[in-house]
């Protein structure tokens, strides 16, 4: 099958490997080279550092411009194939391939249509996310469905769940392009009562908080990237939380209370602690919580949300 992927992030470089493998990519779209990490240099996107390495031709395109739309008419391509490509596909390119365009969207729809699926999945506690082939259509992920395949999330990371996500989303894709080659994928509408959104994550909510509950603040250092991190304040520093967990056999912790105890970091939440297990504060290296713990003096102290 001769294929144009669109794509941009890292999430979507499985899904294309896995196409190149099976099928004929005839063409990459990705968003331009860009100041994506803390350095100031542009770097290209991981797709298209991915595309170039299969050997693929790249078309970097951030608009549907005229010029760009030509490009893809030209390749003539039998399905046009999306995963995360942050660009607005007008009419003319939806239904330039004649089995139009497909998209893998990382959630299980209706569930979590919008920006961040994943970390939404991870802050509500989901025990289940997944990944849907869907059509393109006019509103947010609101077209059709063809497959969907799901995975557990508890414990996981946004990196981590992103990952999976991206090789299930993968095999599905390629699973279902011959069901869509022979007329044989059966369609569901998304019913709209049991839509949720999943808006972007703002760094405000990623803020780890003594008021809330353990869980809900583990789950904000699950769902935390470089991009929205999980901070606080702790013994007088504002610091990320990497890596955490509820307190199992800890002291009695009040909110925001900071306990050490043999070399363990217990902070105190609204219905029990949360253990630290790894820490950046501003300023330093990461590093385990025993280590951390060796540089304070006492066994007690405080912590809270930064504002």
């Amino acid at each position: 099958m001769r294929i144009v992927f669109m794509g941009t992030p890292s999430f979507a470089v499985p899904l294309l490997r896995k196409l190149a493998r099976e099928h004929d990519v005839a063409l990459v779209c990705t968003r331009p080279d860009a100041v994506r990490s803390r350095g100031k240099k542009l770097e290209p996107s991981p797709v298209k550092t991915a595309a170039l390495e299969l050997g693929l031709p790249v078309l970097e395109a951030n608009r549907m411009t005229p010029e760009v739309q030509d490009r893809l008419r030209a390749v003539e391509a039998d399905v046009f194939c999306v995963a995360a490509y942050g660009c607005i596909l007008p009419d003319p390119v939806l239904t330039m391939a004649p089995l139009g365009c497909v998209n893998v969207h990382a959630s299980l729809l209706p569930r979590w249509r919008g920006a961040a699926p994943i970390q939404r999945s991870i802050l509500e506690g989901d025990a289940e996310t997944g990944v849907s082939i869907m059509r393109i259509g006019h509103g947010v992920d609101t077209g059709a469905y063809c497959a969907q395949a799901s995975c557990a999330v508890a414990g996981k990371t946004a990196d981590e769940l992103t990952s999976e996500l991206a090789e299930l989303g993968g095999d599905l894709l390629v699973e279902t392009l011959p069901a869509l080659a022979d007329g044989t994928a059966v369609w569901t509408e998304q019913d709209e009562a049991l839509v949720t959104h999943a808006a972007k994550i703002s760094k405000a909510e990623l803020r780890l908080d003594p008021a809330a509950s353990a869980t809900d603040n583990v789950r904000r250092v699950l769902a935390s990237s470089d991009a929205a991190p999980a901070r606080c304040e702790i013994a007088g520093r504002p610091a990320r939380v990497t890596a955490a967990a509820c307190g199992a056999g800890c002291p009695d912790v009040a909110p925001g209370e900071l306990v050490v105890q043999a070399g363990r970091v217990f902070m105190g939440c609204a219905d029990g602690s949360l253990e630290l297990l790894s820490v950046k504060p501003d300023g330093k290296r990461e590093m385990d919580a025993k280590s951390w713990a060796a540089g304070q003096r006492g066994e007690r102290g405080a912590w809270g949300r930064l504002e």
